[in-house]
């Protein structure tokens, strides 16, 4: 996969795709299958934003029961079974222990109840999957002795038992979009980041083309195209809607999703847990009580999450502050004292925008949220802009579905008929794989230690043994970073063929490296030199890449995370700086997203 400039020009396009998120990326992917002359532009990276920052779950839309919205929780559902069979080397299924209390909705038979009628409502999805590692078992209930073996943790004599039921883990959520996109680019779309879309060119209240910035050389495009969706999620308002709806768009609130990484295992076994939190869902029809956090096993590690706060601010500007990670582990604590989480233990703090609910009273603490419940739409041909369309998802697991839907309204505007959808006919790059375990042990047997070939195989899918059969005439690139499960080779691949720019690309939505939390000196050190030899950087550029991404971890890990800076603007230096170092000078701070 190529980033081509040249390829954005001297042609008409049938779509311009804005944004490189999932729902960016997915659209792009579908219109391509269905034969479209397709163009999909991200501003900074794939993924770099909301959609490399979600919890990791896939939800199949069980709590839907409460609004009694079985429309939705059958969208959930379907869509979580696509992802699953997508892409089922970067989603795994994943159970999810609800502790059940007293006689209420809160015990056992109104869980078991809720449960089976989820079954029922879902038995036809279930058979989407073929793949028995991958299926979605019947929910169950537990006794109060299994719930007490499994989680030690909890006030035992508090709970009569359990209820699960299975939800998807999305391991590596940048590059389960990665994959959307180089599957929109086998199929003949042109796909580039670091370009920024800047207007609209209209004429005769019709879209004529785009105009858009290259954040790399600075250069000045004009694309021309016949339909343009921006699906740049919480940047839509700003830009399409902000621009293009003259004022009748109704405002999108979003939310602030925050949660964090724990550098240590707090639960043990495969399954998630959910604890009670302290926010209701004043919108439940049926309620049962408060909402739950999630502790969620991965890498060896736990996620914990997820918080949410309604935010009206720019989408660069959002931040999470100490005080705000000091008062979730005090929840956490409260939730679950024998755990002994200490904000010491975060590794990690991840946040993104998504849309949200009214909330005209969220009380002091925030707890009487309204949620948000489906993806906004937004046809401009009403307001003197035909072709243009925004689509701001409200969930990772729905988006990709929610773009099909998109790419079927929009090209209504088409002077032609499109093709059916074909997005989910064939599994995403990497997803043809019929035997996880069978391809570790194949890996293992050449050398690798166990974990690092079950994370090759985790990210790449079937592709993992041709990366080792690669690294296999360059040894050095089959060794791994110091410390970490990532391959050296890996760090070329994504370089040359994964259209990464920087080392926050390689580092944080390629190689997932430093979404578990911080690496040592060395070991950000021979990625930037491994990097620096297939990009031509000098020492110079090396270092500075090495001080931004420590730089970005170190916000993480406090718990300053934000949206923007994801990436760094490249600046041509002069001759005299080039004979010093021939590599192109680094804006260490950078440039938002």
């Amino acid at each position: 996969m190529q980033r081509r400039l040249d390829d954005l020009t001297g042609r008409t396009f049938d779509l311009v795709v804005i944004g490189g998120g999932i729902a960016g990326a997915a659209a792009a992917c579908d219109a391509a299958r269905r034969g479209l002359k397709v163009a999909l532009l991200e501003r900074a990276d794939f993924a770099a934003a909301s959609s490399s920052s979600l919890f990791k779950l896939a939800h199949g839309g069980l709590r839907y029961l409460q609004h009694a919205d079985l429309v939705r929780l059958r969208q959930s559902a379907r869509a979580r079974n696509h992802l699953l069979t997508l892409a089922p080397h970067l989603v795994r299924p994943l159970d999810i222990v609800v502790p059940t209390s007293g006689f209420g909705l809160s015990g056992r038979p109104a869980l078991r109840a809720a449960l089976w009628i989820y079954d029922l409502a879902t038995a036809d999805l279930r058979r989407m999957i073929d793949d028995p590692a991958q299926a979605v078992p019947l929910g169950r209930i537990w006794g109060k002795d299994e719930l007490r073996a499994a989680y030690p943790f909890l006030a035992a004599d508090e709970f009569s038992g359990a209820g699960v039921f299975t939800e998807g883990l999305i391991t590596a959520p940048a590059r389960v979009v990665l994959g959307f996109v180089e599957a929109a680019f086998e199929a003949g779309a042109v796909i580039a980041n670091r370009v920024e879309v800047t207007g609209f060119d209209l004429d005769q209240g019709r879209v004529r083309a785009v105009a858009a910035l290259d954040r790399l050389s600075g250069e000045r495009l004009s694309i021309e195209t016949r339909l343009v969706l921006d699906a740049s999620g919480p940047y839509a308002p700003g830009l399409s809607i902000g621009r293009l709806s003259a004022g009748k768009a109704p405002p999108i609130p979003f939310s602030r999703d925050a949660w964090f990484v724990v550098g240590k295992r707090l639960v043990e076994g495969d399954a998630a847990v959910a604890l009670t939190a302290r926010s209701h869902d004043p919108d439940a029809l049926v309620s049962r009580g408060k909402r739950h956090l999630f502790l969620v096993p991965w890498r060896g590690r736990t996620l914990v999450g997820v918080w949410h706060k309604v935010y009206r601010g720019l989408p660069d500007d959002y931040r999470v502050h100490d005080e705000e990670v000091a008062g979730w582990v005090q929840e956490i604590t409260e939730a679950a004292p024998g755990l002994g989480i200490r904000l010491d233990d975060i590794e990690l703090v991840q946040a993104g925008l998504l849309p949200f609910g009214e909330n005209a009273n969220t009380g002091a603490a925030g707890d009487n949220l309204r949620y948000g419940h489906r993806s906004h739409f937004v046809d401009h041909s009403g307001t003197g802009a035909a072709g243009c369309a925004s689509l701001v998802a409200v969930r990772f697991t729905t988006a990709p579905l929610e773009a099909v839907r998109a790419v079927d309204r929009l090209a209504r505007q088409l002077d032609r008929k499109i093709e059916p959808t074909r997005l989910t006919e064939a599994p995403l790059p990497g997803g043809d794989i019929d035997d996880r375990d069978g391809l570790v042990r194949a890996i293992e047997a050449r050398g690798f230690p166990l974990d690092l070939a079950r994370g090759l195989v985790d990210r790449h899918g079937s592709r993992a043994s041709g990366l080792v059969e690669r690294a296999a005439s360059r040894p050095e690139l089959g060794v791994a970073l110091p410390g970490t499960d990532t391959l050296g080779i890996e760090v070329v691949v994504a370089l040359e063929q994964e259209m990464a720019q920087d080392l926050a690309d390689i580092l944080f939505r390629r190689t997932e490296t430093l979404t578990a939390g911080a690496v040592s000196t060395e070991a950000l050190t021979r990625a930037a030199v491994i990097a620096g030899a297939v990009a031509g950087w000098g020492e110079r550029r090396q270092q500075a890449e090495i001080e931004r991404v420590a730089g970005l971890l170190a916000e993480r890990r406090s718990g300053r995370a934000l949206l923007g800076r994801p990436f760094a603007t490249v600046e041509t230096g002069s001759p005299a700086d080039a004979s010093a170092d021939p590599s192109p000078t680094v804006d260490v701070d950078g440039a938002g997203t």
